[in-house]
């Protein structure tokens, strides 16, 4: 098992041996995080990066699946507003909505 601050090390050489064990649904150390934590954290990620509408339906399903409400799953768009900005976040509320079965055209018409 590797320990966090291999982890940091590897990364900060950008270590080949660590890079294949980096992609992919699992990462080293993740037991460290719960698996709803761990949604939530993909999922501010993806708000981070401008992910793809698929990637946020795969993602909020994981999250619920893992025990995350709604409730909080929004308010990972809250969290990450003053890190990423609020152009980044009013992108991904769409997709988000979209994601969990909300009717975007609704909010237009209201």
């Amino acid at each position: 098992m590797v320990d966090h601050t291999d982890v940091l090390r590897l990364l900060t050489l950008n270590d080949a041996r660590l890079a294949g064990d980096l992609v992919g649904p699992s990462v080293p150390d993740s037991a460290e995080l719960d698996p709803k934590t761990l949604a939530l954290v993909r999922l501010a990620a993806l708000v981070a990066v401008g992910g793809t509408f698929p990637s946020y339906g795969a993602q909020a399903d994981t999250a619920v699946s893992a025990g995350a409400s709604a409730a909080e799953i929004v308010a990972v768009l809250v969290a990450v507003v003053d890190v990423v900005g609020l152009p980044c976040v009013v992108t991904a509320a769409p997709r988000l909505a979209m994601a969990l079965g909300y009717d975007t055209d609704e909010a237009f018409e209201r």
